[in-house]
């Protein structure tokens, strides 16, 4: 398993051509090469910042605390593989200090905690990869952990393998609101997952190739949604491909955690293409016995592609055209419209 050149072209993801990223309000800070994103993020004080992040590679930890609002902090180019924000803990990697492990949110290269975030025009990795620690067990190494409710990411390449994303709420009873438009997302294992509601549009889910000897190889989603959320997880105009071979992942499991067996966890992938690497004959998969995923609110709708094609329909639950129309970007985001910005 190679470390990935960040560089590289971004697995067919569409670039923006709108104005130039730098055009924005006076409260701005610049980032260059050399220079600390979390010392720019440090910096500000009061709502409606924009850091820009201008062409090179950060490793560095990132974390945006709750108190710096309205934040915007975006690549200086159109294009997100020029500014790269990675670094390479996981689960399992001992702190320093000798306190204990990072966990999984802990392993986080970028953490937002802060409202009204949005993030714009970057990459987003974690590099850390299972073949150079075979000692650690916990695997999982999260690119980007967000939690705070209007968080909104665009044209935003998020990188890893497991637990890629993590879109989570600042609190068990929180019904936070994410949206990520036109985003590039991969990973291998459950690389999307959270509670928080998430409406994913027009994005790309790529599943990685993954050299082990079982399958399923992966999942794309595990949701975690808390039982009196009605809007969990949602795909919408957007596709899924994959490095692996044919039918070697799963599109979803449902994650009931240990903290909250109260857990119903909800996804709805609709209008979107799906391609061959999902099992199209058994797309989803238990985590836990306990826990089948026939029980949860996993549902389709108009999906198409060879990974989509219905042959055991007890496999695939899927929307009515009624049903369906309470799964839209607006229902799930309420009064929030981040989708009317221009």
């Amino acid at each position: 398993m190679r470390r990935r050149t960040f560089m590289a072209a971004g697995a067919g993801l569409a670039l923006a051509t709108a104005a130039p990223a730098h055009a924005g309000p006076r409260r701005v800070r610049h980032v260059r090469p050399g220079d600390s994103v979390q010392a720019a993020v440090d910096a500000v004080t009061g709502p409606g910042w924009t850091i820009v992040v201008h062409p090179g590679t950060y490793r560095e930890v990132v974390s945006v605390p709750a108190d710096k609002t309205e934040l915007t902090l975006r690549g200086a180019s159109r294009d997100p593989r020029a500014a790269v924000m990675v670094y390479d803990h996981a689960n399992g990697t001992p702190k320093p200090d000798g306190s204990g492990t990072y966990g999984t949110a802990g392993s986080a290269t970028f953490t937002s905690a802060a409202p009204g975030l949005t993030v714009r025009d970057l990459t987003l990795a974690n590099d850390w990869l299972r073949a150079d620690h075979p000692d650690i067990t916990g695997t999982q190494a999260v690119a980007a952990c967000t939690y705070g409710d209007r968080t909104h990411f665009e044209n935003v390449r998020l990188l890893a393998h497991q637990d890629t994303l993590f879109v989570e709420t600042t609190a068990l009873a929180s019904f936070d609101r994410q949206y990520f438009r036109r985003c590039y997302i991969e990973g291998d294992v459950d690389f999307v997952f959270g509670r928080a509601t998430a409406v994913f549009e027009e994005c790309h889910f790529h599943t990685l190739p993954r050299d082990v000897d079982f399958r399923p190889k992966g999942m794309v989603f595990a949701p975690s949604t808390a039982r009196a959320n009605p809007h969990g997880i949602l795909a919408v105009h957007s596709r899924l491909t994959s490095g692996a071979e044919d039918g070697a992942y799963k599109l979803a499991r449902p994650w009931v955690p240990s903290y909250e067996t109260t857990a119903w966890p909800s996804l709805v992938v609709r209008n979107s293409w799906i391609g061959a690497g999902i099992d199209p004959v058994a797309p989803y998969t238990d985590m836990r016995e306990a826990y089948p995923w026939q029980t949860m609110r996993f549902r389709e709708y108009a999906n198409s592609g060879p990974g989509a094609v219905i042959s055991a329909p007890e496999n695939r639950p899927q929307l009515t055209a009624a049903e369906a129309a309470a799964h839209t970007r607006r229902t799930y985001l309420g009064d929030w419209r981040p989708y009317e910005r221009r």
